[in-house]
C-alpha cells in the first residue's frame, strides 16, 4: 500500500515541526514547505494526497496559490485545507475554491488537526471532483471507526493492557496518553516491536545512552516519533546498503523504547486505546524489538537518572511474586539479569542478594527496581515507618516541601495540611511519630500546647518540632507551653526539615529541650 502523502505549506517553522510531529507518528509521509513557490514545486513534484495550506505567506496569500494549483493538472483535483488565525473573516474568499474543502483555525490542537486532515482524507478528492463536475456530494461517506479497545488507567495498570494485548497475541498499536505526551506501544506475535512518541524531547532520551552509542544520538531525533520522512527512508536505505550497523541501531530503538516505557511508568497515565493491525514505519518493521515489557523495564532503571530511583534502605526487601495472569514472558533479558530474578524467593534485601549472589550492588538493586515495575517480584518495607504531620498554611512552603519529600516513601509517610482542624481530624484517625508545629502567633502556641497535652494524657508519644520566625524566639517565654524535641526556623528547606525529623526520631537533640515534659495549664479544644 502506497504511503498517503501530505504537503504543509506554512512560513511558521513551529507550525510546520508541530504538524510533522502530529501527523507522521499517525502514519503519514508529511512534507514541509516554508513558502509558495517551494510548495507549488513539491505539489507538482510528488502529488501529494492532501494539501495544507497558510492563508498568510510572504509575498502572497494561500487564495493566490489555491488559483495555481487548480492550473496544475497532476494536483488540480488534491484537497486543500486552509489554516488561518483570521477564521471567519479569511475562509469567506475560499467560498468558491473549487479545492478547497476545510478550514483549520489557528491556533488548533493536535487531535482536532489529526481530526481534519483524516476528513479531508476520507471526503476531499470526492468533494473536488464533484464541485468540478457540478454534481452532488454524498451526506455520509463512513463511520467513524472506533477502537477495537479503549479505556482508561482508573482500574488497568499499562502492564495489565500491555499484557492482555499481548497474551491475546494481538497485531496493532496501542496509544497512550502519559501526561502531555502520547506514546505508541507497537505489538506483534505477543511482542512489543516498537515503541515510539510525540511531546518527547530526545535530547532527554539521548543524555542517558550507553558511552559505546553516543555517536549515533542524533538518530533519536528521527525514531522518536517513528517519523515517516525522508530521512527516515535515508535510513533504511543505509541498512539495505550496509552502510549503517543494524546492531548499533537496534540498541538505539531499545533504549528509546525503554526510556519511553520508564516515561509511562514515571507518568499520569490518562487513557488509552487499541488499533488493531496498525504497524510501525518502514525502519521499525525492518529492526523489530521483540522484547517483553519486563526486558525494557529492567532497561530503563538501569540507565534512568539517580533520583528517578526509589531509595534502597536496610529495611526494604524483594520477594517473589505469586503469578496471577501476569504474560510470562521473558524475552529480552540477559542471562544475569535472569538469574537475580531466579535468586529472588524469601524476602531479602538488594545488598544481601548482590552479596550472596557475588553482583554489583548498584546494577542489582536497579535490576530489581524494575522486576518490581513489572509486577514479578514484591519490594516492601518492612518494620514501622514513620508517620509526620506538617502544618504548614503557606502554599509555596507546602508544595517545596511535597516535592522535596516525595522520594521518601521508604522512610516516613508524609500528611500535609494548611490548618489545625484538619490536624485534628488526622489525630482521631491515626497516631503520627512526629508533628511539625507554627509557633509564631499566641493562637498557634496555644494550639500545640493543647495537642500536646491531649495525646500526653493518652500516653501517646509524639515527636514535637516548632517552626519558628527567628532563632531568638526559642527562649521567649511565650514558648514555655510547648516542649519541643527539635525546632525549624523560616525559611528551612525539604532537607533540613528531613534531616531534624531524623535527628528527632533518633534522639538526637537538634536543640536544647525543656528538661520537663510538664506544660502549662492550658485549656483544651474541644475535639
Amino acid at each position: 500500500m502506497s504511503q498517503t502523502t501530505i504537503l504543509v505549506i506554512d512560513d511558521s517553522a513551529t507550525i510546520r515541526r508541530l504538524v510533522d510531529n502530529t501527523l507522521s507518528p499517525e502514519g503519514y509521509r508529511v512534507i514541509l514547505a516554508p513558502n509558495a513557490e517551494e510548495g507549488l514545486e513539491q505539489a507538482q513534484s510528488i502529488r501529494p494526497d492532501m494539501i495544507l495550506l497558510d492563508h498568510q505567506l510572504p509575498g502572497t496569500t494561500g487564495f493566490e496559490v489555491c488559483q495555481k494549483l487548480l492550473e496544475i493538472p497532476e494536483v488540480k483535483h488534491t484537497p486543500v485545507v486552509i489554516s488561518s488565525t483570521l477564521r471567519k473573516k479569511a475562509y469567506v474568499e475560499y467560498a468558491d475554491s473549487a479545492n478547497v474543502v476545510d478550514m483549520l483555525p489557528k491556533p488548533y490542537t493536535e487531535e482536532l488537526l489529526i481530526t481534519t486532515v483524516a476528513n479531508a482524507l476520507d471526503t476531499g478528492r470526492l468533494i473536488v471532483q464533484s464541485q468540478a463536475d457540478g454534481t452532488a456530494v454524498p451526506e455520509v461517506i463512513n463511520a467513524l471507526e472506533e477502537a477495537d479497545f479503549a479505556g482508561t488507567f482508573n482500574t488497568f495498570s499499562l502492564r495489565e493492557v500491555l499484557d492482555f494485548v499481548n497474551n491475546g497475541v494481538k497485531s496493532g498499536v496501542l496509544e497512550v496518553q502519559a501526561g502531555t505526551a502520547r506514546i505508541w506501544f507497537y505489538a506483534d506475535e505477543g511482542r512489543i516491536q516498537a515503541v515510539t512518541g510525540t511531546g518527547i524531547d530526545s535530547k532527554e532520551i539521548a543524555k542517558s545512552l550507553p558511552e559505546s552509542l553516543r555517536d549515533i544520538a542524533p538518530v533519536l531525533n528521527l525514531t522518536v516519533g517513528g517519523k515517516l520522512c525522508s530521512e527516515v527512508d535515508g535510513l533504511v536505505e543505509l541498512l539495505d546498503r550496509k552502510v549503517l550497523d543494524p546492531r548499533l541501531l537496534r540498541q538505539v530503538l531499545r533504549h528509546q523504547a525503554a526510556m519511553l516505557v520508564w516515561k509511562c511508568f514515571q507518568s499520569e497515565l490518562k487513557g488509552f486505546r487499541f488499533e488493531t493491525g496498525r504497524m510501525p514505519s518502514p525502519l521499525f518493521r525492518k529492526l523489530p524489538l521483540d522484547s517483553s515489557l519486563v526486558a525494557l523495564l529492567v532497561e530503563a532503571t538501569l540507565h534512568c537518572p539517580e533520583h528517578e530511583l526509589a531509595k534502597e534502605l536496610d529495611r526494604v526487601h524483594y520477594s517473589r511474586r505469586a503469578i496471577r495472569g501476569q504474560n510470562l514472558d521473558r524475552a529480552g533479558l540477559s542471562a544475569q539479569h535472569l538469574q537475580i530474578l531466579s535468586g529472588v524467593g524469601d524476602p531479602i534485601t538488594a545488598s544481601d542478594l548482590a552479596a550472596r549472589m557475588g553482583r554489583d550492588f548498584n546494577e542489582t538493586r536497579r535490576v530489581l527496581q524494575g522486576l518490581s515495575l513489572a509486577d514479578l517480584i514484591d519490594r516492601k518495607s518492612t518494620g514501622h515507618i514513620p508517620q509526620v504531620v506538617i502544618l504548614e498554611g503557606d502554599a509555596n512552603t507546602a508544595r517545596s516541601l511535597r516535592l522535596g519529600l516525595q522520594d521518601q516513601t521508604d522512610r516516613l509517610t508524609l500528611k500535609m495540611v494548611r490548618d489545625q482542624l484538619a490536624v485534628r481530624l488526622l489525630l482521631k484517625r491515626s497516631r503520627p511519630d512526629v508533628i511539625i508545629l507554627p509557633l509564631q502567633t499566641d493562637a498557634e502556641i496555644t494550639f500545640a500546647a493543647q495537642v500536646q497535652q491531649e495525646l500526653a494524657a493518652q500516653n501517646i508519644d509524639v515527636k514535637f518540632i516548632g517552626v519558628l520566625q527567628s532563632r531568638t524566639d526559642r527562649d521567649a517565654p511565650a514558648h514555655t507551653p510547648v516542649v519541643c524535641d527539635a525546632y525549624l526556623t523560616r525559611p528551612y528547606t525539604s532537607e533540613l526539615c528531613l534531616k531534624v525529623i531524623d535527628q528527632s526520631l533518633s534522639g538526637v537533640e537538634a536543640t536544647t529541650r525543656d528538661k520537663s515534659r510538664e506544660a502549662s495549664s492550658v485549656p483544651a479544644c474541644a475535639s
